[in-house]
């Protein structure tokens, strides 16, 4: 029992990886920058419509999200990042995505490459691994009141919505460590922004509310680790990248 107990707290630990953004609001402002180069409106321009809500789901203050949109723009003098994507396997085989915004290549590279060897896992060729995920919208969803809403009703709503699927909901409640319930609601990107809309207008019905709502890299194949030390080597891989500036999202096929 012990042992269930550890490889447990692995996986809420996982949940927690997963979900948390290190610096967030420096991240959410480089997207915004970088986005707003072609054009200045949300209404007009797409990705810097998706990068301004996913700021507002992180609580970056509208003054903020409107000087870097400035800045970005042209208005206030710009600062020159590029996006770039590193593709590399982390201990156990375990396929990792890195998304990065940086002004300078060498030194983000320099980084990656030596927080991998780091953590006993290997910087591999672009599109080493990039095939075992798929782009999709991707929603999270947490109880607003204590009592978690039975997964019928969070599987009704995903419908009503229009997601293609619905994940996780797992809870322990004889766990007092145990994060609250989420639900991960994945969608097509061509229909994340009708979808996305369609939650947020269901959500509150159901005793719901949006965490995260992005694009993201979902894994199509999840590769399952047995051993908690290899676990655990994984997660403190995917904690020193997420830690860099210049990193804005690390995606692995780590399986629960």
């Amino acid at each position: 029992m012990a042992g269930h107990n550890k490889w447990s707290k692995i996986k809420h630990r996982k949940k927690i990886v997963d979900g948390r953004r290190s610096k967030v609001w420096t991240k959410c402002v480089k997207a915004i920058m970088v986005a707003a180069r072609n054009g200045p409106d949300p209404d007009m321009n797409l990705a810097l419509r998706y990068a301004v809500d996913e700021a507002k789901y992180a609580n970056v203050p509208k003054d903020t999200i409107e000087r870097a949109i400035k800045k970005g723009s042209g208005e206030l003098g710009a600062e020159r990042y590029e996006t770039v994507r590193y593709e590399g396997y982390a201990p156990g085989g375990v396929a990792v995505v890195i998304d990065a915004l940086t002004d300078n290549r060498t030194r983000t590279a320099g980084d990656v490459r030596n927080t991998f060897s780091k953590h006993e896992g290997n910087l591999g060729a672009t599109g080493c691994v990039g095939f075992l995920f798929e782009h999709k919208g991707r929603i999270v969803l947490t109880p607003t009141a204590d009592v978690p809403p039975d997964p019928e009703s969070v599987m009704d709503l995903a419908l009503e919505a229009g997601a293609n699927d619905v994940r996780g909901g797992d809870f322990d409640p004889d766990d007092p460590d145990a994060p609250p319930p989420a639900w991960e609601l994945l969608t097509d990107p061509t229909d994340f922004l009708r979808v996305r809309s369609a939650v947020e207008a269901l959500a509150p019905k159901a005793r719901l509310k949006i965490d995260e709502a992005a694009l993201a890299m979902i894994p199509t194949t999840v590769a399952r680790v047995d051993d908690q030390e290899t676990a655990e080597r994984i997660l403190d891989l995917v904690e020193a990248l997420e830690s860099f500036d210049d990193v804005q999202k690390v995606y692995t096929n780590l399986g629960d």
